[in-house]
């Protein structure tokens, strides 16, 4: 974890009798601390923490809010991030490429021969990390707790026929993506997911940071606040697909278990590696997985391998899962500013050649090699939408302000 820059001052301020803001900000960034402040007295921040790395030094350290009805945020609270999961779990495929025990553009196959039937013979690794291997979901209808059980989604995965032919069309995979992600890990290195996350990346980095939290951990998460929207919430595209039967949106709403609503909170929910969605970390652990992907870092990642992270692998004005327009690197999200389109359409507005992922909700974690930054946020209340809602995008906006002033 990067060391807190020199000139990063104590900050500390009560805003209303239950709410106080804590941590360390750096006066240069004082804006970002301004719009943490924001979040919680206009727009229903519960609990929360921010983190941004600039030139490798952590400047903004802040946490605020509550964890739960009876305790204050801490310091070192947890959260599930969800898919800002996705980039921690990108990450070890591309560790085990960089040390040259995996090859992106070999099929799936070659490594897990069970997944070769009903077209998928082909289908390459890469095409986990950029969404186009046509398995956004399954069509069996799967158990409750099917998201926990990952030998039952494997096999699942291993047996269906893919909706497109893999690598001729992009289709975010929400949840499919790190299961799929998590066995050619297994299956190249032997260990599990969240055991070569923790022993791989995490641990050496020092980040409090794990799919599959230890028990000793778990006092210290903070429960999600599931967000429901309201009767006159705005329709999109993705919400009317929804109510279409069989479709792929249906079928990730109605057809993924009970995770996202009631596994979410549960010990068994946080034990389990759930590569695309079940990470849990803070600010902090976002911010310093990112703070470690420059040239000549802990990880050892060439530059060449990082500048390929904010290259669009694949991109698309209709996303087949999401219904609007999204744009992945090779296991990331990219910047997408759709705040002008026609359509309802979600954002994620980032520098032009930065690479991170959003998680339901709003949390977020990325890295700006360009600009020097890697930030992180993650929240207890759920906010609308399919990217980034006003709160996470407003402290964004603000860290790229401090920078430009």
């Amino acid at each position: 974890m990067p060391a807190r820059h020199d000139d990063a001052a104590r900050f500390s301020r009560m805003l209303n009798d239950t709410v106080t803001i804590e941590g360390w900000c750096h006066p240069r960034f004082a804006a970002v601390a301004e719009a943490f402040a924001r979040n919680f007295t206009d727009r229903d921040e519960a609990g929360a923490s921010v983190a941004l790395v600039h030139d490798g030094r952590l400047v903004v350290d802040l946490w605020g809010g509550a964890a739960t009805a009876d305790r204050p945020w801490q310091a070192d609270d947890l959260v599930v991030v969800f898919s800002a999961t996705k980039a921690a779990t990108a990450l070890c495929l591309h560790l085990l490429a960089e040390r040259g025990r995996l090859d992106l553009d070999r099929p799936v196959a070659g490594y897990w021969p069970e997944f070769a039937v009903n077209g998928k013979d082909r289908a390459t690794v890469r095409m986990i990390l950029d969404h186009t291997i046509g398995l956004p979901v399954l069509r069996p209808q799967l158990k409750a707790d099917c998201i926990t059980d990952a030998a039952y989604m494997i096999d699942h995965l291993a047996a269906e026929t893919p909706f497109w032919e893999p690598g001729t069309r992009t289709g975010y995979h929400p949840l499919t993506m790190g299961f799929l992600a998590a066995e050619v890990v297994r299956r190249v290195d032997g260990r599990s997911l969240g055991r070569f996350f923790a022993e791989e990346i995490a641990g050496p980095l020092g980040l409090d940071f794990w799919i599959g939290l230890p028990e000793e951990h778990e006092a210290r998460v903070a429960p999600v606040i599931i967000h429901r929207p309201p009767r006159d919430a705005q329709t999109t595209p993705f919400l009317l697909a929804a109510r279409e039967p069989g479709s792929i949106a249906n079928l990730f709403v109605f057809n993924s278990g009970d995770f996202a609503i009631r596994g979410v909170n549960t010990r068994a929910g946080h034990a389990a590696e759930i590569g695309a969605a079940g990470g849990i970390t803070n600010a902090r652990g976002l911010a310093g997985l990112y703070a470690a992907l420059v040239p000549g870092g802990p990880l050892g990642f060439s530059a060449d391998t990082l500048a390929g992270f904010a290259e669009a692998s694949s991109a698309t004005h209709l996303d087949a899962t999401l219904l609007q327009p999204m744009r992945f690197g090779p296991g990331f999200m990219l910047r997408m500013d759709n705040r002008r389109r026609p359509q309802p359409a979600d954002s994620l507005v980032i520098g032009h050649r930065a690479f991170g992922h959003v998680g339901a909700g709003g949390s977020v974690g990325f890295a700006d090699p360009a600009a020097g930054i890697a930030f992180g946020y993650a929240m207890t209340r759920m906010g609308p939408g399919l990217l980034l809602n006003p709160r996470g995008q407003s402290l964004v906006d603000a860290a790229y302000a401090a920078l430009a002033a």
